[in-house]
């Protein structure tokens, strides 16, 4: 990069920061070829070292003091060593003592002198404070309790005006964790802040190189000088490194004079900072920053023990939860109940702050949800999903229902039945509803011309506007043990259904064979008893009625023990069987209306058209579909209005049309009209006997035959219409 280049908040994201070509002032820079020629050095290594350097020159024709020589020839000799740590000397120029930091970078061979302005007992004293810092913070045993003395301790042996500790989230927005301040300092504890305000390279950077120092904000940069055309000084592992004008003016507006940043690097990944600000000019010796980078990676090791332990604790919570929860639905008949009872569990063991429980239709609903909003998000579900859903911003969900979800943005579903649309669903509020912001901390400084996001104020600003409608994302952890739960949920599942076609096995056995003998036995008797009131004359004494009710109770009872069967076959997919050859449709219908006719005399049944058609189907089955029609529209019609049938055949097609008058069917009605079960079918006033499996297994019948049947409502009139392919049509 070229020393001087403009910055401004839309290039700041672009910005090479780890080659400025300058340093800061309170030190001097040389660097090196590998082989020891000089081949650069900042502007102001001259007079401050005092030395008249010239390219090509080696490092040890320069005059420098023998210490720093003997630094430089170490890292020479180490740096094929990629871990080889950076050589520290101690040394005095004319006056003034320096710390030499050299390092190996790229090839090169870079030599740092920066200024120390404390004498060597202060900085022992204070590396001595530092070492029982260390000590006291392994003891710690929460992570807010680590970070909370970790602040305290940095500032007492810094000394610094300011000491805060960030934690970065998944997302890279940070908080600012834990604070120790000057008791005149308007608290930051608690802000949060945008992603962007840590550029990806500067992110970068505090992974690298995890201590930085800013002494004096209002610093004028060096510029380095090296030769022409060569390669920029990558200056990644510089102490001395000039920093980004955006970063200063940042600072600038908070107040802050000096800065010093020590990162929380876990795994590779920047995980938190101990930032430290001071009001005034401030130069931590270099000693005393290395105590407070390995009281930094002791505190990222004792970090990354205490979430182990959270999370095989979290781990732990949820096998808990899935045992009680898989116990209660092998128990409870209704899945809904088992959910209900672990609700709260559930909801802590993923951090939701509400569940939505479902199953065939039914919902329950746990958390401040508002009216109506469960029956919305149910209903964006997919059918016949088998993995977890998962929405994290409004942006996810469906466009229609992104207005009504309110703060309820983050969803994870759980499909523990996909067959019976069952899903278990746990949700999120946005951020914006769960921080808990300390302060409202306002700048203290006058905006600077590179914008008024930096500031506290504008960076909060710019965090809210870039996480609303967000929720915090669903953590790695949190997923696995959610697809754990989901597997357990399905085993549990299918085991209660295992157990469930098991009992139904049995009873279909039952109504197959032990109650079909006895209820044939049962009509016969009641064909004597009648013939018996008939033969003796006894008309009035009763018999003969009592013989027909006899029958028809056992008629209608074998009739619903076939249609159970019947469903049973279709939903193991077995089919109806259905034997195929020529019937006579109209020859089929009429027989079928006399009989309706001598059974019924009191409601009239008129054939309004009869056009001939022969179709191919199962007689006994077709007789079925037209008997079930019949029936419905006498038991659902309006008392003393006749029922009409019409045959029609029209373009390969014959159609059977038969209508009652009647209100028509409520639209929530039609949508499950072919279902078995159906609650307007059962306790039916009209039809006490039904069971709501009538038109689910003429429905079957038909499509069985390649035919449909449809519902229509039509001067007034309730119509269904059966439609079949003619025979050779």
């Amino acid at each position: 990069m070229e020393h001087g280049r403009q910055v401004d908040l839309q290039s700041c994201a672009d910005e090479p920061i780890h080659v400025p070509g300058s340093i800061q002032p309170h030190g001097a820079l040389l660097f090196f070829q590998e082989n020891g020629q000089l081949e650069g050095w900042s502007m102001n290594a001259p007079a401050m070292l005092g030395i008249a350097p010239t390219l090509g020159l080696p490092y040890a024709g320069l005059g420098l003091p023998a210490d720093a020589v003997d630094a430089i020839a170490d890292c020479i000799a180490l740096r094929g060593d990629d871990d080889a740590a950076p050589l520290v000397a101690n040394l005095r120029v004319g006056d003034t003592d320096y710390d030499c930091v050299v390092h190996a970078e790229a090839g090169r061979i870079v030599a740092e002198f920066e200024m120390r302005e404390t004498s060597s007992e202060e900085v022992s004293r204070f590396a001595i404070k530092a070492h029982g810092s260390i000590d006291r913070l392994r003891r710690q045993k929460t992570i807010d309790a680590l970070l909370a003395s970790a602040v305290q301790q940095v500032r007492e042996f810094t000394g610094f005006d300011r000491v805060m500790a960030y934690c970065f989230r998944a997302d890279d927005s940070g908080d600012v964790v834990a604070e120790s301040r000057r008791d005149d300092l308007v608290p930051y504890l608690g802000q949060r802040y945008p992603a962007g305000d840590i550029p990806a390279q500067a992110r970068r950077l505090y992974t690298l190189n995890t201590l930085r120092m800013i002494p004096d904000m209002g610093y004028e940069a060096v510029p380095l000088y090296g030769a022409p055309g060569a390669a920029p000084l990558d200056m990644s592992f510089a102490v001395l490194r000039s920093v980004s004008p955006v970063h200063v003016e940042y600072l600038k507006n908070m107040g802050v004079c000096a800065s010093m940043s020590v990162s929380i690097v876990i795994n590779g990944r920047l995980w938190g900072l101990i930032a430290c600000h001071h009001m005034s000019r401030k130069l931590v010796p270099h000693a005393i920053r290395m105590a407070a980078d390995v009281l930094a990676q002791v505190m990222a090791s004792t970090i990354h023990s205490i979430e182990a332990r959270h999370e095989a604790s979290l781990a732990e919570q949820s096998a808990r939860v899935r045992t009680a929860l898989v116990e209660s639905l092998l128990l409870d008949d209704d899945p809904l109940d088992a959910l209900g009872e672990h609700a709260r569990a559930l909801m802590a063991a993923s951090g939701a702050q509400a569940m939505v429980a479902t199953q065939h239709g039914k919902i329950a609903t746990h958390g401040d949800l508002p009216a109506g909003l469960a029956e919305a998000i149910v209903a964006s579900l997919p059918d016949n999903q088998h993995d977890l859903v998962v929405r994290e911003m409004r942006a996810d969900w469906p466009e229609t229902l992104r207005e009504q979800l309110g703060k309820w943005v983050g969803l994870l579903a759980l499909p523990f039945d996909p067959l019976g649309h069952g899903w278990c669903i746990l949700l999120r509020v946005e951020q914006i509803e769960t921080v808990a912001w300390g302060g409202r901390p306002d700048k203290t400084e006058a905006i600077g011309p590179l914008g008024a996001r930096l500031t506290p104020r504008g960076s909060f600003d710019a965090w809210h506007e870039t996480v609303r409608g967000c929720a915090h994302p669903w953590e790695h952890s949190v997923l696995a043990n959610s697809r754990l739960t989901l597997a357990e949920l399905v085993r549990a599942m299918n085991a209660h259904r295992s157990q469930t076609e098991a009992t139904r096995a049995q009873l279909l056995a039952m109504l197959g064979h032990d109650l079909r003998d006895p209820l044939h036995s049962i009509n016969m008797a009641g064909m004597v008893l009648e013939r018996t009131g008939n033969a003796s004359g006894g008309g009035n004494s009763g018999q003969p009625t009592i013989g027909k009710r006899i029958q028809s109770s056992t008629n209608r009872m074998q009739r619903m023990i076939s249609q159970v069967l019947d469903m049973s076959r279709i939903d193991r997919g077995m089919g109806l069987g259905v034997a195929l050859e020529q019937v006579d449709l109209k020859a089929l219908l009429v027989d079928l209306m006399d009989e309706a006719r001598m059974a019924y005399p009191s409601i009239p049944l008129e054939l309004v058209c009869d056009d001939p058609a022969t179709v191919k189907a199962d007689s006994s089955r077709l007789a079925q579909v037209l008997s079930n029609l019949l029936s419905n529209a006498r038991h659902h019609g309006e008392p003393g209005q006749p029922v009409t049938v019409c045959l029609r055949a029209r373009d390969g097609e014959a159609s059977v049309a038969v209508s009652n008058a009647g209100a028509p069917i409520p639209p929530e009605t039609v949508a499950t009209l072919f279902n078995p079960f159906k609650r307007t079918s059962l306790n039916n006033p009209r039809n006490r006997t039904g069971m709501g499996l009538g038109l689910y297994i003429t429905q079957q019948i038909v499509r069985e035959h390649s035919g449909e049947i449809a519902y229509r409502y039509e001067n007034e009139r309730v119509v269904f219409t059966l439609r079949l392919p003619l025979a050779g049509g």
